[in-house]
């Protein structure tokens, strides 16, 4: 039994390091073409676009919000917002009303029904050819539209348009290790985008040819994962998704482990149940890298998580049940093992130098990440946060959203 575990461990750690030599791979022989401009641009025509923000219980974020958006360098006649309030207990409505006097502005009042449900009514209201959604706990950069515009300008395949997203107002250790991770998460999203291999199209401010929505339908539950699914369903359909490095949006992340730990549950569930509704589309050429790379690589991680997190756990296991045996019959004697070290037994096996160059490239990833979004090369010792808060907790997230997806629990909003 432990020969297999061995080979299974084996195996998981060569195909994690695989792709992130994939990923380093596919940088470099791209890294011209990704760009970081300064200051505005202009497009030789402005389309125009709607803005959808949804907001439930938003009060002490949502009026930052609308205000990013009123203060995009984007033509004022060109740009329509939609404020929709799905059924807010706090002040959301109020604060959402202050805008009403705009003319650019428009606002809803539902019942409550799930966010999917806000974006579709503002769906049914909007006139324009291009359209999006900013979560109402984000802020969106003056530039960031006008720089996605410009790749549907370039590319008229092109159907939606994501930004680069980056964590703001990281005040402890937990919201320091989640700004890690989406620099990291810039850097993974534009080597998919180089791939044709995206599966999400984040809330915060991608934007969608209309035409998306008219051929494919609205969006749908999905497991309160609806910009998950959205993307899976382009993918499927053969509709390009890009990423635009250099359109920022800024976001506000959870600030206790409590609220990381649901926040992620719900990702993570509606990561694995998409993944099973589209399961039919996985390792087929036609489908592309999206089914040949993304999603299996998405399915690798979890089981590599759930393997390597269950080998831990019975290794430590293990060594504390002989531990206990070795004080039960000699007691504990610190002195003489620090006497009797000896760097010979140190673990100098292949297994642990590939462990280390994973760690490594995980740290490349993040540091390339942040040359991507922001254009300076630096070591940030958050960086630490990100492996102790992740390695820890991450584990315990995953295998709850495998326990509930395997007894139909769905995890809650908030």
């Amino acid at each position: 039994m432990a020969s297999i575990s061995n080979v299974i461990f084996y195996i998981l750690t060569f195909l994690s390091v695989y792709v992130q030599v994939f990923f380093l791979i596919t940088f470099l022989e791209n890294r011209k073409k990704i760009i970081i401009r300064k200051g505005p641009i202009k497009l030789i025509k402005y389309p125009k676009v709607t803005v959808i923000v949804p907001c439930w219980n938003e009060e002490k974020t949502i009026y930052k919000t609308v205000r990013s958006l009123l203060n995009l360098n984007y033509p004022k006649d060109k740009l329509k917002i939609f404020l929709i309030d799905d059924g807010s207990t706090d002040k959301t409505w109020d604060v959402i009303q202050r805008f009403s006097k705009y003319s650019n502005i428009k606002i809803f009042r539902k019942e409550n029904g799930g966010k999917y449900t806000a974006l579709n009514l503002g769906l049914e209201s909007v006139e324009t050819d291009f359209l999006g959604c900013l979560d109402a706990d984000s802020e969106a950069d003056p530039e960031s539209l006008t720089r996605i515009m410009s790749y549907f300008e370039k590319d008229k395949n092109i159907m939606a348009v994501s930004p680069s997203i980056i964590a703001i107002n990281s005040k402890n250790m937990v919201q320091n290790a989640q700004k890690v991770e989406y620099d990291m998460s810039v850097y993974t999203k534009k080597m998919l985008g180089f791939l044709g291999a995206i599966h999400v199209t984040p809330g915060p401010l991608t934007i969608f040819r209309k035409k998306v929505f008219d051929d494919l339908g609205p969006y749908r539950h999905a497991h309160n994962t609806e910009d998950m699914e959205i993307a899976f369903r382009m993918q499927k359909n053969h509709y390009k998704i890009e990423q635009c490095n250099d359109a920022y949006i800024y976001t506000n992340t959870p600030t206790t482990i409590k609220k990381l730990y649901k926040q992620r549950l719900r990702w993570i569930y509606g990561s694995i149940n998409n993944m099973i509704d589209y399961r039919k589309i996985i390792l087929k050429k036609k489908y592309g890298n999206f089914s040949l790379f993304t999603v299996p690589y998405n399915v690798l991680s979890i089981i590599a998580v759930g393997f390597l997190f269950g080998k831990m756990f019975y290794s430590f296991g293990k060594f504390l049940f002989f531990k206990i045996l070795e004080f039960r019959d000699i007691g504990f004697n610190f002195n003489s093992s620090i006497k009797n070290f000896d760097p010979f037994f140190i673990n100098t096996q292949s297994l642990f130098f590939i462990g280390i160059t994973l760690y490594l490239l995980v740290v490349l990833s993040i540091i390339i990440g942040r040359k991507i979004s922001e254009g300076k090369w630096n070591f940030s010792f958050n960086i630490f946060y990100f492996f102790i808060i992740f390695s820890i907790v991450g584990p315990f997230w995953l295998l709850k959203a495998v326990f509930n997806t395997i007894l139909s629990r769905k995890p809650a909003w908030r």
